[in-house]
């Protein structure tokens, strides 16, 4: 499984320096433009310099003295024709000088946007670097410890399972002395719940697959959170695979525990609370940062007590964050939420 994730995270470096080497061709593209356009520019304003200068001339000219200086009607005729046609060449010189600012700007815009994209690619090809080093790691870690044997990976997923249940039935108490105590750092609750079925969020992930629903699955029944529902879904796309806000809104709280391993949590507009976990690593995003919706919060990734690659999901219509006794940042999971599926 490790062996797949380390091919997984190569193919997606690849794949995004391919990005980087696109996007810089292109920023070199842009750039060409605006310094063809601006030599051009220069040029006409030159062209432009003397041809009003010439207008001005014959302004300054005695209309009486100007005509005595032509011995016939048709040279007058001639100097007046000639006089016209510069003031057309004036006016279609402005006129293009203005087309050629507007495409300069249009340029200088495109610039700045491709300046940010690879900035963002840059960032992205970082970020899984330092993911691709981690998955070498834990492979490495874990083909020592099981020395390739099923058996001892089997055993190791079924103590992952256990830990699991033990987690879940402290998290149960702990959360309810936080309730009774009033012991929140972050306490959100949304006024009104949108109606079910009205798709106000997207799908975090690309390409992705439902690993687990939401309630009482069949996982849940087997004890896996403490007699509770699952209080999410679960998606995978693949180890390090992109993760996305579902929609706009803050970041509100953000943080690494033994439980959920990396998490995100973004309030939105209407108030619902979305969370992220087991995520790989998070985007360089701070807590009071705003997010739009389809914007990169983090990477999936196998943090915190799972037994695979995926994204925990959740949407809470009240939310919470606490210190558990770890002094880790903490939150609600037996009360608070929605199932994510109605508003996807």
């Amino acid at each position: 499984m490790l062996q797949g994730q380390v091919k997984l995270v190569e193919s997606q470096i690849s794949a995004t320096d391919t990005k980087i080497d696109l996007t810089k061709g292109k920023i070199d593209q842009v750039q060409g433009r605006i310094g063809e356009t601006q030599d051009s520019m220069s040029r006409k304003r030159d062209t432009l310099g003397r041809l009003i200068f010439f207008l001005n001339q014959r302004d300054q000219e005695d209309i009486v003295a100007s005509i005595m200086k032509y011995e016939n009607i048709s040279d007058i005729a001639q100097q007046i024709h000639d006089v016209a046609r510069v003031q057309q060449q004036v006016f279609g010189i402005i006129q293009d000088l203005k087309k050629a600012k507007t495409a300069l700007e249009a340029d200088r815009t495109e610039l700045e946007g491709k300046k940010v994209e690879l900035e963002d690619l840059n960032t992205e090809a970082e970020a899984r670097r330092v993911q691709l080093a981690n998955v070498k790691s834990e492979k490495d870690r874990v083909l020592k410890d099981t020395k390739g044997q099923e058996n001892a990976y089997q055993a190791q997923i079924t103590e992952i399972e256990k830990q699991k249940a033990s987690f879940f039935k402290e998290l149960k108490e702990l959360e309810l002395k936080v309730i009774s105590g009033g012991l929140y750092v972050v306490h959100i609750k949304a006024t009104k719940v949108p109606a079910k079925g009205t798709k106000i969020f997207d799908w975090p992930e690309a390409g992705y697959r439902l690993t687990q629903g939401y309630g009482m699955t069949a996982y849940a029944k087997r004890g896996a959170y403490g007699g509770a529902p699952h209080n999410g879904i679960d998606i995978a796309a693949g180890y390090g695979s992109l993760i996305r806000a579902i929609g706009s809104g803050q970041i509100v709280a953000n943080g690494l525990n033994s439980g959920w391993g990396n998490w995100i949590a973004i309030k939105h507009d209407n108030g619902l609370v979305s969370l992220y976990a087991h995520m790989s690593s998070l985007a360089p995003l701070k807590v009071g940062t705003a997010v739009t919706k389809g914007q990169i919060i983090g990477y999936e990734g196998n943090t915190g007590k799972v037994t695979g690659s995926h994204l925990h999901l959740s949407i809470y219509k009240e939310f919470f964050t606490y210190l558990n006794d770890k002094g880790q940042l903490n939150f609600n999971y037996f009360e608070g939420t929605l199932n994510p599926r109605d508003y996807l």
